[in-house]
């Protein structure tokens, strides 16, 4: 059982000591890539939008105006 413990410590030792070695980013950083991702994301679900209602409104004439 102690072994266990050991290695479990040892993994937590070399973890911490990994991330101590990253370079994390700014505080700015980290806001501008994500004004950039939320952007992005809008922009991806307005054209993902107008496709699906250009394809509604294609498969409505092709069904009668059941849609």
């Amino acid at each position: 059982m102690k072994q266990y413990v050991d290695k479990a410590v040892q993994f937590v030792k070399q973890a911490y000591n990994e991330l101590r070695k990253v370079s994390w980013l700014s505080k700015k950083e980290v806001t501008g890539s994500t004004v950039v991702i939320l952007i992005f994301i809008l922009l991806v679900s307005l054209f993902v939008g107008l496709i699906d209602f250009i394809l509604v409104r294609i498969l409505g004439l092709f069904l009668g105006g059941r849609i």
